[in-house]
């Protein structure tokens, strides 16, 4: 298979180990005979599967046993109005740091009285606002910490008057959370913990049941709680790849050494980046996220983009192309990401610039 360095934004690079475990059980699953595609949601073997994985997320993650694991269809963009469901009652402020931030506000806006309590959209969200205060009359307070698109991210784990709730959803696993100070954390599988078509859900219990609306059974957390993420048949195949992804996160070190080689992974782009004379980073520099490296060609060398670009994709680079609404470049280093990875498009770039500057 031809070697590529793999930057997409989602679904992106997974484990190589992840994924020929995966192959594996697509042949046969647990000596069952049967791919895991096939075999019974129901069965004995998959419910090892489920547990396990469940176990993986506490310990990772060290999870207190007030939260429970959810594993749900629908993605984040589901989540956006699952929320909303279960959290809004009268006011919900929210923290609008980029587009998937603003889709998940839209949502609260259709059920209840929902607003950005502080915006970077003036900028292009190009950096975290700052110097909000949370008001004390919310149901809860929504932020999104990583920003995909415009490469910002809020590295910290904020203390709030009211529940706390975060899409985690491309940073997820990438540092150790202190998720006692969240009422839930949720997001998409598909950049640090698995491929597309599963969500997860780390929600406190006593949080629930506090909103007088009906909630329709499915976009109920109480009803996945109590059904063990088999209310109805789960993502399967997804969360076995998800298990074996965790597998290989424990295995490397857990979060804690992962997060180390992710700032390395970011700290070796970004110095290129901050050195190189036809590269600009886009986001604040206080605000960069480790996840979504963001950069444009330098004032006087915007012609070059698509030259790099193709230069770039000869050279292996694969999906450094930046998010259709902002163009540019963005090399998303999750945490399969590779160092060598990332070693090989810096030295792309300087040989570049060596050409051209």
């Amino acid at each position: 298979m031809k070697k590529v360095h793999n930057f997409n934004a989602g679904p992106c690079i997974l484990p190589d180990q992840a994924i020929e475990k995966s192959i594996e059980a697509l042949k046969d699953f647990a000596g069952t005979g049967m791919a895991v595609i096939e075999v019974s949601h129901r069965s004995k073997e998959w419910g090892e599967v489920m547990d396990e994985c469940r176990s993986l997320w506490r310990e990772l993650l060290n999870i207190p046993d007030t939260h429970e694991i959810l594993f749900l269809g629908g993605g984040a963009s589901l989540q956006f109005l699952y929320v909303a469901m279960n959290f809004l009652e009268k006011k919900a402020a929210y923290l609008e740091t980029g587009v998937w931030a603003k889709k998940a506000l839209k949502e609260a806006k259709g059920l209840g009285d929902a607003y950005a309590l502080a915006s970077s959209a003036d900028k292009t969200y190009s950096y975290i606002p700052k110097g909000y205060v949370i008001p004390e009359d919310v149901d809860y307070f929504h932020i999104t910490t990583n920003n995909t698109i415009y490469g910002t991210e809020i590295r910290y784990d904020m203390d709030s008057p009211v529940p706390l709730i975060a899409d985690m959803s491309s940073d997820i696993m990438s540092r150790p959370v202190d998720v006692g100070k969240y009422a839930l954390i949720y997001g998409g599988a598909q950049k640090n913990v698995g491929p597309a078509g599963v969500a997860f859900a780390i929600v406190r219990k006593d949080a629930l049941g506090k909103v007088s609306r009906y909630i329709p059974t499915m976009l109920d957390y109480r009803t996945h709680i109590d059904g063990g993420s088999m209310f109805n048949t789960p993502p399967v195949f997804s969360i076995f790849v998800m298990n074996e992804t965790l597998k290989w996160l424990k295995g490397i070190g857990g979060v804690e050494a992962i997060n180390r080689i992710n700032v390395r992974k970011a700290e070796i782009l970004y110095n290129e980046i901050d050195r190189n004379p036809l590269f600009v980073g886009t986001a604040a520099k206080e605000d960069r996220s480790i996840m979504n490296v963001c950069f444009v060609m330098a004032p006087g060398y915007e012609a070059l983009q698509d030259e790099f670009m193709a230069y770039a994709k000869e050279r292996g680079m694969v999906g450094i192309k930046g998010h259709r609404s902002v163009g540019g470049f963005r090399a998303s280093i999750y945490n399969a990401c590779p160092v060598e990875s990332v070693e090989a498009l810096v030295t792309c770039m300087q040989e570049f610039a060596a050409q051209k500057a």
